[in-house]
């Protein structure tokens, strides 16, 4: 990519783009006034039209001049380009999935843009998605697609409903607008307390992380809007009056988060020195409040934190280059990769995008999938089903770890 940035810090060194407006605006104001004295004057239309020629050719040709280098700037970037990603065909894909599911990819598609806030780009899409509905191809994995399935109905029928999420997510957003760009905590608040069961339900930590950031505004002296107090001297009493009211229910699961914010207050005056200094200079700590905040959000509406579309775009993004490599060499090689549920290589791909564990059976070493799943014996190893069938063809069988025996149906199926 080195030779693509000599060719970038190039074209902005030698382009002198302002010159060039420069010199059209000069022909621009010539042709101006030229008009404006031919009205005042039209006998000496002949003349004015005259002397204009030459200072007109020569401001086009300067402006000319200096888009020459732009255009060979251009033109040696666009080589530098074809050199260093050369046109490839993509994969071709025999057995294509999604093409019996259009109706899946829209909804993915309308989903993203109403995660990301594009609430009017998603409408247009939901209207023209409708209007011109896919038409669901067979393959061989799924030869009678449904096709008359709709991708858009009541969600009391449990199907995706894109007005309730729209306004759902313009509330999600509203709340992220306060937390990042006023630091108003009060409406993440708000919202935390109307589902403080489920929250606690679900082992969140949502609901004290947005009172222990209150508890320190307060302590530092911002109000509940996020706005600096004159006062700041009476932010550590605020803080305190604040955490007696607030912090009661927070004490049998964060008694000890409580007890050092607590123990703070007796270093109010030099707070920077002391061992609570994390707590009240951490620069990250709105980010990482507004994080937990879109995760617990997505979570109740049953949505992954981060768009399933970006996920799967990005992992793809990071496959291809490994996957057009195995395609020339199955090629050169005339192979073919007959395995359906898994690539022909692992893709590495980063920690953030490993979202469930993958199980290896230990006796057949092959990945479980879900027409092979792990199973589990009494005695607490696990197999995959294959294996278990193999080992036990219907009857009772000895473990291949340990010598305790079962039957394969007491083996029970494990959900990673």
């Amino acid at each position: 990519m080195d030779d693509l940035k000599e060719h970038i810090d190039q074209l902005q060194s030698e382009s002198n783009l302002s010159q060039s407006i420069c010199d059209v605006q000069k022909a621009i104001d010539l042709l101006t006034t030229a008009r404006a004295k031919v009205a005042a004057d039209p006998q000496m239309a002949p003349v004015t039209l005259a002397k204009l020629q030459e200072p007109v050719r020569k401001s086009i040709e300067a402006a000319n001049n200096d888009l020459k280098k732009v255009h060979k700037g251009l033109g040696a970037y666009g080589k530098a380009l074809d050199r260093r990603f050369k046109d490839k065909p993509l994969p071709t894909a025999e057995n294509d999935a999604l093409s019996s599911h259009p109706q899946l990819i829209n909804r993915a598609i309308a989903m993203h843009l109403l995660r990301e806030g594009q609430f009017s780009v998603a409408s247009t899409f939901i209207e023209e998605a409708n209007a011109h509905p896919p038409q669901p191809e067979p393959t061989p994995a799924t030869p009678n697609p449904y096709l008359q399935e709709a991708w858009e109905k009541d969600p009391a029928n449990g199907t995706f409903d894109s007005h309730k999420l729209q306004q759902q997510f313009k509330d999600m957003y509203h709340i992220l607008h306060e937390l990042r760009q006023n630091r108003n905590l009060s409406p993440a608040i708000a919202w935390a307390r109307e589902r403080s069961d489920v929250l606690e339900a679900r082992g969140s930590n949502l609901e004290f992380e947005l009172c222990r950031l209150q508890f320190v505004c307060f302590f530092i002296g911002r109000d509940e809007d996020g706005m600096m107090t004159e006062d700041s001297a009476d932010g550590p009493l605020r803080a305190w009056a604040y955490a007696r009211s607030e912090f009661g229910p927070f004490q049998a699961r964060y008694g000890r988060e409580v007890q050092q914010l607590m123990g703070a207050m007796a270093y109010w005056e030099n707070v920077d020195d002391s061992p609570y200094r994390r707590y009240f200079y951490n620069n990250s700590a709105w980010e990482e409040v507004a994080t937990s905040f879109t995760r617990e959000f997505c979570s109740l509406l049953g949505l992954s934190a981060d768009s399933p579309l970006y996920i799967a775009a990005t992992a793809g993004a990071i496959a291809l280059p490994t996957l057009l490599k195995l395609q020339n060499i199955m090629k050169e090689k005339r192979t073919e990769w007959t395995t359906q549920n898994e690539l022909p290589v692992e893709i590495p791909l980063p920690p953030s995008y490993h979202f469930h564990s993958i199980f290896v059976c230990p006796v057949s070493k092959e990945q479980s999938t879900d027409q092979n799943p792990p199973m589990m014996m009494p005695c607490g190893h696990v197999i995959a089903q294959e294996s278990l069938d193999k080992l036990s063809k219907g009857a009772r069988f000895k473990c291949p770890y340990c010598p305790g025996e079962s039957h394969p149906g007491d083996a029970k199926k494990v959900f990673l």
